[in-house]
């Protein structure tokens, strides 16, 4: 059904005053300060009287199959819901695996990335996982981002950590090269997504790649660039040369605070500000579903937590009120920022043309309703579209 909003404080994610908004066929037809309808179209009006209208959210990084158990087969964590998505205000999803690409493959994930989009919301994957050489679908890269649609980029692609493959420059940058001919083949991202660990190393295998080949820093997304201090502050370099860095969400971060030097997303994205970093240059992820082990300083496994998608929203909410970044600048690392760097022309924008991805809010930035593609799949906070086996 065709919807209009009306009387909303439109962020696209800038800020446009109030406006009211029209969405049919599952895309943004207009917008105007006032649009009135033929009374005999039916049409669903939604009242944006004191509310946010925002763009849908988009999470580059979630394990929607579900992370390996790195402290034992126990330990495997579990799937993605879309429920569990879109109640925190996400309608765009790019599925990954990590440490596991054994047990959870790359078929399993793209047959979840369609069923994801099945139900409604926009989905997407990166080929591979940790390991060096890349396990593809089709058996080699370029044949993976070129044939199938679903695919992206190649991810979640690990270094500097004791879980990766510890893959040596050369093969570190051929599975660059491939990845990005994949993507300029496709007219897709060919994004490589980086896993960064906590070993000194840091960022060294992509900045020796940027440095002695003809790879462009555009081609990387560096994520968990936060995990700890020396890290970020190679991160905040990389970003000062135009790279993209992807912050990783933590719900749990007052706690880590205490016990480790993890940067707090929103004092990360202010120092990026605050150092002239472009506001293009950012984006936030949750590693949702993702295993989160911990280790002692010796490699033994200590015990496991997981990701959670709630922490986007976590995030930008800190940025706002913890360090006064606008609300406009804030929402960019879940919205237009990711469209931009993973080349999703028709998501993170509130645009005539656009898909119909929103967030309507409140002023105190909690969740009322979230449409996917011009369908309602969370009113009034609650998710009234969920998954076929959800509750069960």
């Amino acid at each position: 059904m065709m919807k209009l909003i009306k009387g909303v404080n439109l962020y696209t994610p800038e800020y446009l005053g109030v406006k009211d908004v029209f969405l049919a066929g599952g895309k943004i037809c207009k917008i105007a300060d006032n649009i009135e309808l033929p009374t005999e179209l039916e049409v669903e009006v939604i009242d944006g009287t004191g509310l946010l209208l925002l763009p849908g959210f988009i999470d580059s990084h979630v394990h929607v199959l579900g992370g390996g158990g790195e402290g034992g087969f126990a330990n495997r964590t579990p799937e993605a819901t879309l429920s569990g998505l879109t109640r925190y205000g996400i309608t765009t999803v790019v599925g990954c695996l990590g440490t596991d690409g054994i047990g959870r493959d790359i078929k399993s994930l793209v047959a979840k990335i369609k069923g994801l989009r099945e139900q409604g919301i926009s989905a997407y994957a990166y080929t591979g996982s940790y390991q060096v050489p890349v396990r593809t679908l089709t058996g080699g890269i370029i044949d993976d981002i070129m044939m199938i649609e679903e695919i992206i980029g190649t991810g979640e692609i690990a270094i500097s950590d004791h879980r990766s493959s510890q893959p040596t420059a050369d093969e570190f940058k051929r599975l660059c090269a491939d990845t990005r001919v994949g993507g300029i083949l496709s007219g897709k991202a060919g994004i490589i997504n980086i896993h960064l660990g906590d070993s000194p190393r840091c960022m060294d295998l992509i900045n020796q790649v940027i440095a002695e080949t003809e790879i462009p820093v555009t081609q990387f997304l560096p994520t968990h660039v936060n995990r700890n201090a020396a890290l970020f502050e190679e991160a905040v370099e990389y970003a000062k040369l135009g790279g993209a860095v992807d912050f990783t969400g933590n719900e749990d971060i007052d706690y880590w605070e205490t016990i480790c030097d993890e940067v707090r997303v929103s004092k990360g994205i202010k120092r990026l500000l605050d150092e002239g970093v472009s506001s293009d240059l950012f984006t936030i992820s949750s590693d949702g579903q993702g295993s989160l082990p911990m280790f002692s300083a010796d490699g033994v496994f200590q015990g496991m937590g997981m990701g959670q998608s709630s922490c986007l929203l976590k995030e930008v909410r800190e940025c706002v009120e913890k360090e006064g970044i606008p609300l406009e600048i804030a929402i960019k690392a879940i919205t237009s920022n990711p469209a931009k760097v993973l080349c999703l022309p028709q998501k993170g924008r509130i645009e005539e043309g656009m898909d119909a991805d929103l967030c309507l809010m409140t002023k105190d930035l909690e969740i009322d309703t979230v449409i996917a593609m011009g369908q309602v799949m969370v009113k009034k906070g609650e998710p009234i579209v969920k998954g076929a086996f959800e509750g069960q």
